[in-house]
């Protein structure tokens, strides 16, 4: 019995405030949709990501807005799309007008995929680099407060309850849907009298 092909999306926005359309847009009518409002800085955090490489089998389309949707770095973009081909899926990038399919390496495919990775992480890093200096001028015109805290002083305390009780950190983490590495940053810090 032949296996049906599904298009699979794949939509990822930083933070809660940001909104998906423009990438449900871009990447049209899909049988199935995976998304996430997660920072792509960590892959472990991205829960939806991995449910979108466990389910999609042999002859599926992984479908992306564009390869910073999918990874933010040339490295983790490779491991993915890897994956992914190695699942038998192809991997379909739409502002780059870019497939990557299973089967003989294609030497053209992989510079393409070099190249626009590449030109993805060094956007994002004059990004990161334009939002620092913008940041160190706002602190000297005493205007930068930094970010709003996530969590109350409660939630704080409870954390620390929770973890000295030995809820595992992981646990924690999701209870409050922040990251593990956040769990363990707020642990690190001296608790306030």
């Amino acid at each position: 019995m032949a296996q049906h092909t599904q298009v699979v999306g794949y939509v990822r926005v930083s933070s809660s405030d940001q909104n998906e359309a423009r990438q449900l847009e871009a990447i049209g009518a899909v049988d199935r949709i995976f998304a996430e409002k997660v920072s792509a800085g960590s892959r472990f955090s991205r829960v939806a990501l991995e449910e979108c490489i466990r389910y999609v089998r042999d002859g599926d389309i992984v479908r992306v807005a564009s390869m910073d949707r999918l990874a933010r770095s040339m490295r983790d973009l490779r491991q993915i799309i890897d994956e992914l081909l190695a699942k038998g899926a192809a991997v379909e990038f739409v502002k780059e007008s870019q497939t990557y399919s299973p089967g003989p390496s294609n030497a053209l495919a992989n510079l393409m995929l070099n190249m626009l990775g590449a030109f993805a992480e060094f956007e994002r890093a004059l990004i990161r680099e334009r939002q620092a200096e913008g940041i160190q001028l706002a602190k000297k015109a005493g205007k930068y407060r930094g970010r709003n805290r996530k969590l109350a002083s409660s939630q704080v305390d409870e954390i620390r309850q929770l973890v000295d009780a030995g809820v595992p950190k992981s646990e924690v983490a999701r209870r409050f849907e922040i990251n593990r590495s956040t769990v363990y940053r707020l642990l690190a810090v001296p608790k306030e009298r």
